[in-house]
């Protein structure tokens, strides 16, 4: 199954995802390169949300760029495949290898501001990602690594800590919250 029809078979937990998914599949239809961050006004990109075993924490990155505790997730960089992507950036921010995917199922869409900045000495435009996240399992004693290109720490987190902690006023408040509530439904 391709990209897009996984989109388009994804069903909506709320009002945000129902907005973001209609958006993607008219963005998918319209731009060819929407795996490409050639694409400077919008590319798709992946996350994973990843949890322990107990379903009581979540690992996040002190993301650089962002100054702020963060997911894990990058570009496809024209990769269809997003979970692959989605595993890769795990392993690649934090040294975590043995996580697996709770379900190969999309766990979560939504399109996300990136503020202008400048990454390896050139300044990359405000643009969008069109992200799609998916639910991975980790062991939380696995050793950690941190990716200084990329972040300065890696940590586990309660949830409630999750929501807490980061500066990014939209992610704690509606992204971070919306995918622990999505967890704890799991495992009720």
């Amino acid at each position: 199954m391709n990209l897009q029809q996984e989109i388009l078979n994804y069903q909506p937990e709320n009002e945000q995802e129902r907005a973001d998914r209609k958006l993607m599949l008219r963005f998918m239809a319209d731009n060819p390169d929407y795996l490409d961050r050639a694409n400077r006004i919008a590319h798709f990109t992946a996350s994973i949300w990843t949890v322990n075993r107990e379903y009581t924490r979540t690992l996040m990155v002190y993301h650089n760029i962002y100054d702020s505790w963060s997911w894990i997730g990058g570009h496809a960089d024209g990769v269809e495949d997003l979970r692959s992507v989605a595993l890769r950036e795990l392993k690649e921010e934090t040294g975590v290898g043995k996580a697996v995917l709770v379900t190969p199922e999309i766990f979560s869409l939504e399109i996300l501001t990136v503020d202008g900045h400048v990454k390896r000495g050139a300044y990359v435009s405000s643009h969008l990602h069109m992200n799609v996240t998916y639910l991975a399992e980790a062991d939380d004693t696995e050793p950690l690594a941190v990716n200084r290109a990329e972040n300065q720490a890696v940590k586990w987190w309660s949830f409630e800590d999750a929501v807490r902690m980061p500066r990014e006023q939209w992610m704690t408040a509606h992204i971070y919250q919306k995918l622990n509530d999505k967890v704890r439904r799991r495992i009720r």
